[in-house]
């Protein structure tokens, strides 16, 4: 069980798109690293294709970031937190804030 999964809600803590907040589109365990909406975007420049199936040009692409460069948003009161767990009276594991103490859906 990941501490940060897709479709959580995070803030940069670093770098230089510090402060911006989005949603995690993607992670990579084995790397350490994620991918975040409108977060740590790059120009790349594309050659078109032969065929001309792939249009040439500059395209806009989002590039992972390391994990330990976010923080998920608190549900509450919307500032960065750590995540902690507790075991449910049925037995399941629930992400919790450690600001607030709220779950983390």
């Amino acid at each position: 069980m990941a501490k940060i999964r897709k479709g959580d809600r995070v803030v940069v803590l670093s770098g230089k798109d510090r402060g911006k907040e989005g949603v995690v589109s993607a992670v990579f365990p084995a790397e350490g690293t994620l991918l975040v909406d409108g977060v740590n975007v790059v120009t790349k420049h594309r050659k078109p294709n032969q065929a001309g199936v792939m249009q040439g040009g500059r395209i806009q692409k989002d590039m992972p970031i390391p994990i330990a460069r976010v923080a998920i948003v608190s549900p509450e009161d919307g500032k960065p937190t750590r995540v902690g767990y507790r075991i449910a009276p049925d037995g399941e594991k629930v992400r919790i804030c450690r600001r607030t103490g709220a779950d983390i859906p």
